[in-house]
């Protein structure tokens, strides 16, 4: 059993363990969250992207006086199992942290496919999930009442390319109908949705799919279709497949001189597209929930800009904050806030608390529609320019114009 315990968790008195369903794990002045996550496996690099962002979180809130409920101040604390990228996995070491370890507070796994396996089980135990890395819609049709995401759905994140591409063809005396897509997707849950949002958009604007193509499960090779996609010479090339997928396609794509005037991608700044390809990944378009430039504030992080330089001098090794570190943070600043509205530690009231969430943080507004997704933030675009992720759209954001056609020259 592969686990990790951070904030100083000492062994957990026995009697935590006989706690009502309805009175969850607080150990003397310290609430205990529980998170099952993908330290190993394929999604690693975004799990550990994941875990840095709730234990700085949980370290700025501590520092900070730490969460009061009843007049009392308490510490956070994290729980961590590592559910190696596998969903089922997580699912078992899940019904560990709330059956075993009497956790009931739970920050959600990463990825959409671990995320679908969590909530069946805090459902079942009715143990709230704040989530930050599960957008799939399928998470929010099933009438679930324990789950409650920070991050906007997957199918926003690569529409907004599209409509970028069909407002350049406009602005060059194109019909946006004209262009030709070609589209590569990992076969899971969140790519998929993320593909349902492009196709939705393409059809809005009439745009024709020209390559329509699933990655390998092992995410090592797109060869095949970035080949048809020099053949084919479509005007924009979107791509989705995490952290490694997304590594494959910036590698192939400078190794076969593909050259396409709109790609956009997924994930770029968990692969480290810019640190890895240099030149060779500028102008790729990337979706983000979150950016370091917009105006978004709050009392304990500060600014999207104060977040940003302060996570970076407490892990130096990253020279651009992913947007899912980001989004981790807020998902336990949630947590806090939820606990100090509830003013109590019953699972139902700090349930309930969740759900009524309206607040603005650095990362944007977090307000929950019935479902549990965020309907108070929207998506981002930046693209790579002389090595820097410049926010290009929504033009109400931007922070720069968007360069086009790509070129690496």
């Amino acid at each position: 059993m592969k686990y990790t315990m951070k904030a100083g968790l000492t062994a957990l008195a026995a009697g935590l363990l006989a706690l009502s369903s309805a009175q969850a794990m607080v150990d003397g002045d310290t609430i205990v969250l529980g998170s099952a996550i993908s330290l190993t496996g394929k999604y690693s690099s975004n799990g550990v992207d994941t875990q840095n962002g709730y234990d700085f979180a949980v370290k700025t809130i501590n520092d900070a006086g730490g969460v009061t409920v009843d007049g009392k101040q308490y510490k956070l604390a994290v729980k961590y199992y590592d559910d190696e990228s596998t969903p089922a996995r997580t699912a078992q070491l899940l019904e560990r942290v709330i059956n075993q370890d009497g956790v009931k507070y739970i920050l959600g796994p990463y990825s959409s496919a671990t995320t679908i396996a969590a909530a069946p089980v805090t459902e079942k135990y009715q143990v709230p999930m704040i989530e930050a890395e599960g957008a799939s819609r399928a998470l929010f049709n099933k009438g679930y009442k324990y789950i409650f995401a920070v991050l906007s759905t997957s199918e926003q994140y690569l529409a907004s390319a599209i409509g970028l591409a069909a407002e350049i063809a406009e602005k060059n005396g194109k019909n946006p109908s004209d262009l030709k897509v070609a589209m590569v997707f990992e076969n899971d849950a969140f790519s998929l949705d993320v593909r349902a949002g492009v196709v939705e958009d393409m059809e809005k604007y009439g745009m024709k799919a020209v390559i329509d193509d699933k990655m390998p499960a092992d995410l090592s090779d797109i060869s095949a279709t970035l080949t048809k996609v020099k053949a084919l010479k479509p005007d924009v090339l979107v791509i989705s497949g995490h952290n490694k997928g997304a590594v494959t396609a910036a590698r192939q794509i400078a190794e076969l001189q593909v050259d396409v005037p709109i790609i956009a991608m997924t994930h770029c700044e968990g692969a480290k597209i810019v640190e890895q390809f240099g030149k060779d990944a500028e102008g790729y378009l990337c979706p983000t929930q979150w950016a370091e430039t917009l105006s978004y504030t709050d009392d304990t992080f500060g600014s999207a800009a104060d977040f940003d330089k302060n996570f970076k001098a407490a892990y130096p090794d990253y020279q651009t904050v992913p947007y899912q570190t980001a989004q981790a943070a807020a998902a336990v600043l949630v947590w806090k806030d939820a606990f100090e509205r509830a003013n109590s530690f019953d699972t139902d009231k700090v349930r309930d608390a969740i759900a009524a969430t309206d607040m603005m943080t650095f990362y944007g507004g977090i307000k929950f529609s019935e479902a549990g997704n965020n309907v108070a933030k929207p998506m981002v675009l930046r693209q790579v320019q002389d090595g820097q992720y410049n926010v290009v759209a929504p033009s109400k954001w931007a922070s720069h114009p968007v360069e086009w056609p790509r070129s690496t020259d």
